[in-house]
């Protein structure tokens, strides 16, 4: 446990006093944001607020990790060591995240509010989706545990939703499917929260906070520890390594979050809305908790929707509109609400899914 202690701290001053030296040296290169034209009247004064503060923060998550191992094998403390699982999870993250990079650079040089085309985006997320996916399911250690498992899973796997039962080869082309349209459901659903100061950060602390919950109780009843109840053992592989870069995470984004909350003196930008939705998907898959992530993660998961709806509802209909605008947080927006009441309403409902999602979590457990 010590090892979760330093690397959340770790995280937490990385991210604190790294960002305000990032914040001066996007302000002397002029990468500020660019405010979207029919966007809410009140964003006006966020244009040229530097953004990309991401690349900060999803490095200081990188660095935390590797500086957290180092000091345990220096002091000799028993932990364990840098896991493949770990290094996937950073994969799945800087991958996606250098994907919103490069978004957020073309926005930056042709100094409009659009960056990549569409197509441009899923191609890059797809190339990395895959060979994460591929990866993931490799690197078998001495239980023959991978990362990942071709069973889709809810709050471990269902033997009976087993992707291998069609055979091993269209298995692995159905994870590797699978794996990805999590990945881009998440990185898509963090993309499209990050719209108010501060509102996608503090959901985000949230769902890898349960995260980090999950990894210490699954590595307190894994399959390997006598401890555990045979029927309720998990058999996730590096639980304990998962909860570091969970808990990592929430420290990073807590340094974040003291420039990021309103008024905002940075925004996140794709680089790390991308690169935490990837974060938020391998844990997902790593933990086995992927259909239980739509709970964990609801907040995501309605906003995602109400574009999903708003879109599809003028699209039908021949231009009305369901909501004022999307996404949802916009639309209280223009209610009435204030940009500050609508990030900690928001911020409790995600929240209220957290909880939901641990109990939920917890008594898959208990009924074993």
């Amino acid at each position: 446990m010590l090892m979760l202690v330093i690397g959340g701290v770790l995280g937490l001053v990385l991210s604190l006093f790294g960002t305000p030296l990032f914040i001066k040296f996007l302000q002397r290169r002029s990468y500020g944001q660019f405010v979207r034209d029919d966007g809410p009247q009140s964003h006006e004064s966020k244009r040229g607020t530097p953004t990309m503060g991401g690349a900060l923060f999803l490095g200081a998550v990188i660095v935390a990790y590797f500086l957290t191992h180092l000091i345990m094998v220096l002091t000799r403390e028993q932990a364990p060591g840098v896991s493949v699982s770990g290094l996937l999870v950073l994969f799945l993250m800087g991958g996606m995240g250098l994907i919103g990079f490069f978004d957020d650079f073309a926005k930056i040089s042709h100094e409009r509010s659009l960056g990549l085309t569409p197509w441009q985006k899923i191609l890059g997320q797809g190339i990395v989706g895959v060979a994460f996916a591929i990866l993931a399911l490799n690197f078998a250690n001495d239980r023959g545990q991978t990362p990942a498992s071709l069973s889709i899973s809810w709050a471990r796997d269902l033997p009976w939703l087993n992707l291998a039962f069609a055979g091993p080869v269209i298995g692995v082309i159905l994870f590797v499917i699978w794996a990805n349209l999590i990945s881009t459901a998440t990185t898509n659903g963090v993309n499209l929260t990050d719209g108010l100061d501060g509102l996608a950060t503090g959901i985000s602390m949230a769902v890898f906070g349960a995260y980090a919950l999950i990894g210490v109780f699954q590595n307190s009843q894994s399959c390997a520890s006598l401890r555990a109840t045979p029927a309720a053992c998990y058999e996730t592989r590096d639980p304990l390594d998962l909860a570091l870069v969970a808990v990592i995470l929430v420290g990073a984004l807590a340094g974040f979050l003291w420039w990021n909350t309103k008024p905002a003196k940075i925004f996140m930008g794709d680089t790390g809305s991308l690169g935490l939705g990837g974060a938020v998907a391998a844990l997902a898959i790593f933990t086995r908790t992927e259909l239980l992530m739509v709970v964990i993660a609801g907040m995501f998961v309605i906003i995602s929707l109400s574009v999903i709806i708003q879109v599809g509802y003028f699209k039908l209909t021949g231009g009305k509109r369901v909501f004022l605008m999307a996404p949802l947080q916009h639309h209280f927006e223009l209610k009435g609400w204030s940009e500050s009441l609508v990030v900690v309403r928001f911020w409790l409902l995600g929240l209220l899914f957290v909880v939901l999602g641990l109990s939920l979590f917890y008594v898959d457990w208990l009924v074993r």
